[in-house]
């Protein structure tokens, strides 16, 4: 009796994955994150300065909207 040829022969190995998952060294997504850390403290810095000016300048503009004349910050002499 002979085997059917559909059956595979059972010596045969399983076949692997012809591309395999590289696999990334760790330092990448350590890239990512770091690159991703100092755009958000950039955004950050700008956002602070932008609201600290802005502030100042509302201040200045109610202050001339009052009338008064005197609005500029004077600092003393050290």
């Amino acid at each position: 009796m002979s085997q059917p040829d559909s059956m595979p022969d059972p010596v045969e190995k399983p076949k692997a994955s012809p591309n395999p998952s590289p696999k990334r060294p760790s330092g990448d997504s350590r890239r990512g994150a770091i690159a991703g850390l100092i755009i958000a403290a950039v955004l950050l810095a700008v956002g602070l300065w932008l609201a600290r000016d802005l502030t100042a300048a509302s201040k200045m503009q109610d202050c001339l909207m009052s009338g008064r004349r005197n609005c500029d910050v004077i600092e003393p002499a050290r």
